[in-house]
């Protein structure tokens, strides 16, 4: 779509002219005879290109590039000028002008170059809105919730990002380390800087190296040429070392020395590589626990425990479920181009009574899973897994010893592996259709 073009010239005829044969081509054309009176609009205005004569009667058209560009880098200003004269066309280009063409001389020029001033102004502004939906994405305001433990997390992680110290999250696999890690650095010194992520249990003992310290050239058979590690792709950034608890001992000793000095050495290198890397690491496990029984270094653990944050499970902050499952399922009714469902009271309590062991993780595939079968209805009990629908009917546990409660887990399993069809849950049970029923009526499992 055509932008808007602002005109400042202080011949009233040739902006005319000019205004004309611009807004043939579809531009929406504002005009301007000063510096004063153009300001005024484009304070009002969004503005994409101007068209600027550089002999103004209250200024500089080259100076007040400058202005402009220092106030709006996205905006392109174009300088129009009775005579050619290459100095004031260097100075124009220094001062940060798109273009500078000569009034009668450059004509046929005009139109092509605001279109390429156009291009490069939409472009700009794509990419401040991805800027700002990754940073948002990425902020502490994008973490869903009001319970008092994920606010207390918030604030202390709020509180160090500044400070670039070495953080350790703590907390039961889903909770969303990484999200803090990201908003961490998002939130620090570093944030125009690499944020590199890496899972320290996806990979064998060599590969892990290789991916964390990279190698040289002749390190080993495959090792045709050089290759970076990540801690030095994040150099001047942040690493994020998600299941630290699952690093070998001796890559362990490794990530020790780039804490204590800054330096590691690649695989098959003679000579230490320099890197200036905040460190953030996270686990599921008791890293204290597991320095006492030999299985993690302990002094790598009081270097990585400098400051730790613990993100509760879910199951500790429920009260956030219903802000979590309205964020969630805009975003998966948004990803299928569907309106937003309305989700039921039934619907949201079942999500409470649920003890979500894959905390934040499992309750978004749970959400994207009902969304999808809702198909744009309301969501319901009927649209959630089985397991869900039936929280908090039992009249009692289920028990592993007790045969009713065998018979009924079985029975629920089978019912979600066919769907809830009943005739086929039936002849896979090896049972008589009205003795399913009378089971599910027995067990309280009627909704089915």
């Amino acid at each position: 779509m055509p932008g808007t073009v602002l005109i400042i010239d202080d011949e009233e005829k040739l902006r005319s002219l000019m205004k004309r044969i611009i807004a043939l081509e579809g531009f929406h054309v504002l005009e301007a005879g000063n510096i004063k009176s153009a300001q005024k609009i484009i304070d009002k205005e969004e503005i994409d290109v101007i068209l600027c004569d550089v002999k103004l009667p209250d200024g500089s058209g080259v100076d007040y590039a400058r202005t402009i560009k220092e106030k709006n880098s996205s905006l392109e200003v174009i300088l129009l000028t009775a005579y050619g004269n290459i100095p004031d066309g260097v100075q124009a280009i220094k001062n940060g002008a798109f273009d500078y063409l000569t009034k009668g001389d450059d004509n046929n020029r005009i139109i092509p170059l605001l279109n390429r001033a156009l291009e490069k102004v939409q472009l700009q502004k794509r990419i401040e809105k991805l800027e700002s939906q990754v940073g948002k994405k990425y902020s502490f305001d994008s973490i869903l919730g009001t319970s008092r433990v994920i606010q207390d997390a918030i604030q202390q992680a709020g509180k160090v990002a500044p400070a670039d110290t070495t953080v350790l999250l703590l907390g039961e696999t889903g909770t969303g380390k990484e999200v803090f890690a990201q908003a961490i650095h998002n939130n620090s010194k570093r944030a125009g800087k690499s944020f590199v992520a890496l899972n320290c249990s996806a990979f064998s003992r060599e590969l892990l190296e290789s991916e964390l310290f990279g190698y040289k050239a002749g390190a080993f058979t495959s090792a045709v040429r050089d290759k970076k590690g990540l801690i030095e792709e994040a150099n001047a950034g942040t690493i994020f070392l998600d299941e630290i608890g699952e690093m070998p001992l001796d890559l362990q000793s490794k990530l020790l020395r780039v804490l204590e000095t800054g330096e590691f050495i690649k695989v098959g290198d003679t000579k230490p590589t320099k890197v200036n890397v905040r460190i953030i690491a996270a686990t599921n496990r008791d890293l204290k626990q597991e320095a006492e029984k030999g299985h993690f270094r302990e002094d790598l653990y009081y270097r990585l425990h400098v400051f730790a944050i613990t993100l509760p499970p879910l199951r500790e902050r429920k009260k956030d479920i219903p802000l979590l499952a309205e964020y969630f399922v805009g975003m998966f009714s948004a990803k299928i181009n569907q309106r937003k469902q309305k989700i039921s009271p039934e619907f949201i309590e079942k999500l409470q009574l649920h003890e979500w062991k894959g905390n934040i993780r499992e309750l978004k595939n749970v959400l994207e899973r009902a969304v999808i079968m809702a198909g744009g209805e309301e969501l319901t009990v009927d649209h959630l897994p089985l397991d869900l629908q039936i929280a908090g009917k039992a009249n009692t546990p289920l028990s592993a010893f007790d045969l009713a409660s065998v018979e009924k887990l079985h029975i629920i399993r089978v019912l979600h592996h066919t769907k809830n069809n009943k005739t086929e849950a039936a002849r896979l049970l090896n049972i008589g259709l009205a003795t399913l029923y009378r089971k599910i009526e027995e067990y309280g499992l009627n909704h089915q």
